[in-house]
């Protein structure tokens, strides 16, 4: 029987009947004005119930991917910073409120697992997946199984410490790597570099209005020889290849898929995460080793929550 994924993110809730195979059925998207639990819980019900709609069909379980710190065994969300929620029990929640049962998990968790069965993964076992949009995110499959490890939180390549006690992360803590090159910390960055008035190609790019600043912005500005913004994109850069490529030296996947809107538009910086693997990975562990693009786009994670279901 079908069952239903949703990607919750800080401004969407998305909804999709899946199949067996990870081909969507039917699908809704509705807007999340209010960032109360509850309410959240309405938004995710009333996408829900119109995609159970439009498709026709029955479902007998729902998977929710949300972007967080997720405990594994009760589905409460430790910590979502782009919610800005603590220790919320969304799966008794949305139990309570879809009437059957709900599985919640880490939004690059469930990516991860639509990858491996519908998308740039299939036909292996052992894949490291990395999304770098607006923020920094991985996800372990290990022997064909999700690494979540004892609290749920494994695989969180955001949260490593990259410059202890440096810059301040959405998480609450100082000095991880989604801090320095996580796309809304890129973008930080760069209007704190724009304000500065350090910067004359950021000056023109933009004509001096932040509110037109992404990730590209400031790849555009480090590639047309800005000192300051090639320092800001360097260092993100680096930090992120060596990440990387140490993750690849411990976990020696077969697989490594990348994703996320830092790494599909901003090309310089993805070729510098590439020549990382390459130059820092261990030899052994490069051996073999396939890297691909993600396939699934935006809908790997919905595709994914709702196979974890099963």
């Amino acid at each position: 029987m079908p069952t239903l994924g949703i990607d919750l993110g800080g401004t969407f809730a998305r909804a999709a009947v899946v199949d067996g195979k990870g081909e969507i059925l039917a699908s809704a998207k509705v807007a999340v004005q209010d960032r109360k639990p509850q309410g959240v819980v309405e938004t995710i019900a009333q996408a829900a119930e119109e995609a159970v709609k439009k498709s026709g069909v029955k479902v007998d379980g729902c998977g929710v991917g949300a972007a967080g710190q997720i405990h594994k065994d009760t589905g409460v969300i430790s910590v979502a910073p782009n919610l800005g929620w603590r220790d919320v029990p969304l799966a008794a929640m949305l139990t309570k409120r879809l009437g059957f049962g709900v599985k919640v998990v880490n939004d690059l968790s469930a990516a991860a697992w639509g990858e491996l069965h519908a998308g740039a993964g299939r036909g292996a076992q052992d894949i490291l997946v990395v999304f770098v949009g607006s923020g920094v995110g991985s996800a372990i499959i290990a022997d064909g199984r999700l690494v979540q490890g004892g609290g749920g939180v494994a695989g969180e390549l955001g949260h490593i410490k990259v410059v202890p006690g440096g810059r301040l992360c959405g998480c609450g803590e100082h000095g991880c790597l989604e801090a320095y090159a996580g796309g809304h910390n890129l973008i930080a960055q760069t209007k704190e570099l724009l304000s500065s008035g350090g910067s004359p190609v950021l000056e023109q790019l933009t004509s001096g209005d932040p509110y037109t600043i992404t990730p590209v912005t400031l790849e555009t500005a480090a590639e047309a020889g800005d000192v300051k913004a090639k320092e800001i994109h360097s260092r993100a850069a680096q930090f992120l290849a060596v990440a990387v490529a140490n993750y690849v030296t411990v976990l020696n996947p077969s697989r490594l898929v990348l994703g996320g809107g830092v790494l599909t538009h901003c090309p310089g910086m993805k070729r510098k995460v590439l020549d990382g693997v390459q130059q820092w990975a261990s030899r052994v562990s490069r051996e073999g080793l396939l890297i691909a693009d993600a396939e699934l786009g935006d809908d790997s994670g919905i595709i994914g929550a709702a196979l974890l279901v099963k």
